[in-house]
């Protein structure tokens, strides 16, 4: 249904020969893991549980629907005068996709190119996600660029595409361009900084900023403490001892699946990365301005369901015609 209501939408701008920028946010791969029966069956045939027949089923899905996307693209004449951008929000998920070890179904174990930490860590296999670009006629395929990117720099990226101005201001990320055209043998390092920030609703931010938080820039990937204790007081006692006590450093390049902690090595590269976090920590923290808010007792877009549903009901959808 999203990829046909989105294929719709594209439908209709091209009829009317306007621009377009098309935003498929699709609930899948995700829980609850219910999947098209077709798609379901093939892994249960396998011997995939029901879980793990739903989650993969739901990849295969999106499979077929990006074939779907890319052939109405080819189909329309819009293949080489569109960017089509596949990404995700984070690393693998422990639940659907079944556990580290583990043997999914005679065969088929579990898979995560041996990375280090799912979603919801800071390590590599929590925070790397596929990035592939496409643009016929435009961008060279076959291509792998090693360089780290993330999500903030694809608004400068899209709007030097489309050879417009960044908002002045709002833009933190990098224009992507000259690493896609080859031509970013000058890129200067930088860092990137994860916090998986699930502190309990109505807590003090500040006592949950020294854990669950990681740095990367392109050699090394620090993690900070995981979770547990006080980690106000961890890391007070940390800043005492100086350094980046507490904290492990792994080099990347040399290291992808994050197999020694180099932090004995290299107590320079971590303590500036830490250093780094402090100043990146004091930029975002007068921007959590609702932190103490209470949660929604009714819940909004549940409330606004139940008013339409008794003030005449929910429309039933009718797909477009591609």
């Amino acid at each position: 249904m999203f990829f046909t209501a989105a294929l719709g939408w594209i439908k209709e701008r091209k009829d009317k020969q306007q621009p377009f920028f098309a935003y498929i946010a699709t609930n899948a791969p995700h829980g609850p893991f219910i999947a098209p029966a077709k798609n379901a069956k093939r892994f249960t045939d396998l011997g995939f549980g029901k879980e793990q027949a739903g989650y993969y089923g739901m990849i295969e899905n999106i499979d077929e629907n990006m074939g779907r996307l890319a052939g109405k693209l080819e189909e329309w004449g819009l293949q080489r005068n569109t960017v089509v951008i596949f990404m995700s929000d984070t690393g693998m998920t422990g639940g659907g996709s079944g556990r580290p070890g583990e043997d999914l179904a005679p065969g088929h174990p579990f898979f995560n190119g041996n990375q280090t930490g799912l979603k919801g860590s800071t390590d590599e296999g929590g925070v790397r996600v596929p990035f592939f670009m496409r643009w016929d006629g435009k961008i060279g395929g076959g291509r792998d660029i090693g360089t780290i990117a993330a999500h903030i720099d694809l608004l400068p990226t899209l709007a030097a595409l489309a050879g417009a101005q960044a908002p002045a201001g709002q833009v933190e990320g990098r224009d992507l361009l000259p690493l896609i055209e080859g031509k970013g043998a000058d890129w200067p390092d930088r860092y990137f900084f994860t916090h998986v920030a699930r502190w309990p609703t109505g807590s003090e931010p500040d006592d949950h900023q020294f854990v669950n938080y990681g740095v990367r820039n392109q050699r090394f990937r620090f993690v900070g403490p995981r979770g547990g204790g006080n980690p106000k007081r961890k890391e007070q006692a940390a800043g005492k001892r100086g350094g980046a006590a507490g904290g492990a450093l792994y080099d990347i390049e040399a290291d992808p699946l994050q197999t020694t902690n180099v932090i004995a090595e290299h107590p320079e590269v971590a303590a500036k990365m830490r250093a780094a976090y402090l100043a990146f920590w004091k930029e975002a923290r007068p921007l959590m301005v609702n932190e103490t808010a209470p949660m929604s007792a009714t819940r909004p877009y549940h409330e606004l369901y139940r008013k339409q549903l008794e003030a005449g009901g929910i429309p039933d959808w009718i797909a477009p015609g591609l």
